[in-house]
């Protein structure tokens, strides 16, 4: 289940922010046989094309305007120019439009939301198994995965819990997490999601007296 952000504070999390997330895994896991891992990546994906598409368009355009000028500005034909000073300005044009599409605003500019939504899942499909959620004793792991550059959230969950929670569960924990960093308080919002996973693993995989371990590791991982 994943969900778009419309902004993202520049300082996300602090030192001690990470420490109140580990906090709340650790409060969650003692009531459950269940694992939560929360991750937060600064991108899902390296989005080459995004550096392409905007050197080839500043390049197009650059052309264009000189292919325009008489025209448009009713000043000398792309021909009175030197072939040179028309190559270097589309060069120039180009060098410029890659680095902007290398560059967060400029990525999200020029790729669909369909691809990047596509890698967000992809991510955290595998990081699911990088954190090894699928090894759980109970398939009872529960992946909450933040990618900021895409500034979206998708939570995963293995197979026990899929078969007995709704997807509308999931999104209305994935729109806690969006509501609370839209309203500037991410660490709180991250921490209620991770208590409202806590809630259903208690309510469906209670802790076994004497026999609950802690299969993966309470901190957050962070990229």
């Amino acid at each position: 289940m994943w969900m778009t952000i419309d902004h993202l504070p520049s300082a996300m999390f602090s030192e001690s922010d990470l420490q109140r997330i580990r906090d709340a895994v650790r409060a969650a896991e003692r009531r459950t046989r269940g694992e939560i891992v929360p991750m937060i990546v600064p991108r899902s994906a390296v989005y080459r094309e995004a550096s392409h598409r905007g050197g080839l368009l500043t390049a197009l355009l650059t052309l264009t305007i000189f292919l325009t000028a008489e025209v448009g500005w009713g000043a000398r034909a792309v021909s009175e120019f030197h072939p040179w000073v028309v190559m270097v300005a589309v060069v120039a044009a180009y060098v410029i439009g890659h680095y902007v599409g290398s560059c967060p605003w400029g990525i999200r500019f020029l790729v669909t939301d369909h691809r990047m939504a596509d890698k967000v899942r992809r991510r955290a499909e595998l990081a699911f198994y990088e954190q090894g959620l699928h090894r759980t004793r109970e398939a009872t792991g529960v992946l909450i995965h933040l990618s900021l550059l895409e500034r979206r959230v998708q939570i995963l969950a293995d197979r026990a819990i899929n078969e007995i929670v709704s997807p509308e569960t999931w999104d209305s924990i994935v729109r806690t997490i969006v509501d609370g960093i839209r309203g500037n308080r991410p660490t709180d919002a991250l921490c209620d999601a991770i208590a409202s996973c806590g809630d259903l693993l208690a309510r469906h995989f209670p802790p076994t007296p004497g026999d609950n371990p802690n299969e993966l590791p309470d901190a957050p991982v962070v990229l």
